[in-house]
């Protein structure tokens, strides 16, 4: 497996892999309109100053993470997380967030949010493997799948 830096041809391979992990979850549901950054996801989140990463092996697109600074001081937000049901356990979430850590860490970062849907609870569990506490707030998306999210923080040390 290998991780790059996404190009905007990734757009719907993308969509696909977010697509397939929605599935696993009852009620959360994928449809296009709701993501237009996929159009063009390397210059969307280029655009914002960071990055987008995406995963792949033989079998096409397996992950992604897009690490960018927040106009608040110090404080980096990661986006789209997410790794394929038959990638998981195998190191490449790990390598995923050791990168755009890396990122943001080089740019000055002193604290890592991310914002994950309140059904994505395997998840959940592997962001406070790595570090990050959920945070006592809680946001609605208004979306298809009337989501809720959790917001979950990490300290970067030194």
């Amino acid at each position: 497996m290998i991780i790059r830096p996404a190009t905007d041809a990734d757009g719907a391979s993308l969509a696909r892999l977010i697509a397939r992990i929605f599935a696993e979850y009852p009620g959360c549901q994928f449809i296009d309109a709701e993501f237009p950054e996929l159009a063009a996801p390397a210059s969307h989140y280029r655009a914002k100053g960071g990055q987008l990463f995406v995963a792949e092996n033989d079998n096409g697109l397996v992950g992604s993470l897009a690490a960018v600074m927040t106009t608040a001081p110090g404080i980096a937000e990661l986006f789209k997380v997410y790794v394929a049901a038959d990638a998981r356990g195998s190191g490449l979430a790990q390598r995923l967030f050791a990168t755009g850590e890396a990122l943001v860490r080089d740019r000055g970062a002193r604290d890592i949010v991310l914002w994950s849907d309140t059904r994505f609870t395997r998840g959940h569990g592997f962001y406070e493997k790595l570090g990050f506490s959920r945070e006592p707030v809680a946001r609605y998306l208004a979306d298809i799948s009337e989501s809720w999210e959790f917001c979950f923080r990490k300290a970067l040390a030194g």
